[in-house]
Order: C-alpha cells, then sequence, then structure tokens
C-alpha cells in the first residue's frame, strides 16, 4: 500500500511546478493546524520527503565552519535568524531575499525558550522551513539550528537530574525533525566569585562535554552536527579569552 508521504513525493517528481505553486501551501498548513495528530504527522513527513525531491536537505555547517577555521573559506558571514512568528511567510521571505541576492549560507534557528511562548515543537517547525524552502525554489542544504538549549539554573539547583533530561530529549526530537546545529547553552551555571576561572566555568564545561557526547552518539551516520556553546550571559560581565579557552 502507498503510504500518504509516498504519494505526495511522487506528485512532488510528477509535475514539481504545480506542487510547488499549489500544493505545499495546503501540506504545511495540515502540518501545523491539523488537529488529527496522525494526519499532522503525515504532512510534515511528506514535506520533508517532498524535500527532497526538489534536492532540499537538512544539513549540518560543521564542514564549512570548519573549513574557515582552516583558512580555507571565508570573505562572508553567516547569519542566525531566529523565526518565530508567522513562521512560514517569515521563512518563505528570508528563501526569496536569498534567492534574490544569491546568498548560499544562513541559519534558521529557534531557541529552547522560543520553542515554549511560540508553541513550535521541532518537527512543526523543520515542516514549516522546508516547505518555504520549496514554495520560494530553493535547492540544496537548509540548515536548521536548535539555538540556546539553556539549562534553567533554578531547575537544575533543585535538582540537575530531570532538567538535564529535559535537554537530552529536546535534543533527540530535535534531531529526529532534522535539526543538525544544535546549540548548547549552560552557561547559566557559571559561577562568577570562585576561586578562578575553571571553577566559574566549572559546571558549564562539563555539560557542555555531557551533551556533546550525548549528540555524537545519536547524530545520523555520515553527519557531523555542528555543535556551539556559551561561555556567558549577554549584558552582565564582559566574558575575557580565558573563559573561551
Amino acid at each position: 500500500m502507498t503510504s500518504f508521504e509516498d504519494s505526495i513525493a511522487a506528485d512532488a517528481r510528477r509535475d514539481p511546478e504545480t506542487f510547488r505553486t499549489m500544493h505545499v501551501d495546503a501540506l504545511v498548513h495540515w502540518a501545523v493546524f491539523e488537529k488529527d495528530a496522525k494526519k499532522r504527522d503525515e504532512a510534515r513527513r511528506a514535506i520533508r520527503r517532498s524535500a527532497a525531491v526538489f534536492g532540499i536537505l537538512p544539513a549540518s555547517i560543521h564542514d564549512l565552519y570548519m573549513a574557515i577555521g582552516h583558512g580555507e573559506s571565508g570573505g562572508f558571514t553567516v547569519p542566525a535568524i531566529n523565526v518565530r512568528m508567522l513562521a512560514y511567510d517569515t521563512a518563505r521571505a528570508i528563501f526569496r531575499a536569498a534567492k534574490k541576492h544569491d546568498v548560499g549560507t544562513f541559519i534558521l534557528e529557534i531557541a529552547r525558550s522560543e520553542m515554549g511562548y511560540t508553541d513550535q515543537r521541532p518537527a512543526e517547525y523543520a515542516a514549516v522551513i522546508l516547505g518555504a524552502a520549496i514554495r520560494e525554489g530553493h535547492t540544496g542544504p537548509v540548515f536548521l539550528q536548535g539555538d540556546h538549549f539553556q539549562v534553567n539554573a533554578r531547575k537544575y539547583a533543585a535538582d540537575p537530574k530531570p532538567e538535564l533530561e529535559a535537554i537530552g530529549l529536546l535534543i533527540d526530537e530535535s534531531l529526529a525533525a532534522g535539526f543538525y546545529n544544535i546549540d548548547i547553552d549552560t552557561s547559566t551555571l557559571v559561577e562568577l566569585g570562585k576561586a578562578n576561572v575553571t571553577e566559574e566555568q566549572r559546571k558549564n564545561f562539563e555539560n557542555a562535554a555531557h551533551f556533546t557526547a550525548h549528540i555524537r552518539t545519536r547524530e545520523p551516520k555520515g553527519i557531523t552536527v555542528s555543535v556551539g556553546g556559551e561561555i556567558g550571559e549577554v549584558g552582565k560581565d564582559v566574558s575575557s579569552p580565558e573563559e573561551f579557552r
């Protein structure tokens, strides 16, 4: 029996232009607003399958960052855009602008806190972004990032285990949705005023290392997830090279 996702992907192959201009809007609507969870999830999977037909694939920016670090590439910046409200329309505008100006590399991201107050879980967010990419004729990688997967310091102080488990589950959920760029934010655990910088940053770097290992054991075969970290909170204290190291 042909699945819904198979049928939709076949439609995309058979008549790409009609699918792109007429059908993907409805799919995105179902992926976000369909009340039947089974049908909603089918729509999300169908968008990802169809995106692949158009050569649109969730990707990690790790290799590019490594090339820049080694001096093999450069001369440009990589904007990271937090898409929150009117996500489909906003993402469409981003892809249109990127196409107009021949922008090859940009990140579309959403933070843990933003997932909460906008009610956009990773699977929904990925479907909306990939749908927008199809709609605007994008081809190539799409860099989805989980921004500020931040540990809540108050919950951590009360009981570290459930808070760390919550971050781990969010990472798993995000990887399954195609988020191959994860920003770990354990900087909320920095304890300024300790005897030295190492001790100030210890809970930060040990937990960041823990989550990095978590990602490495779960990332898809052939993909090295780009992992980011944080060393301090914006607007409080000036971070130093020593803290970074």
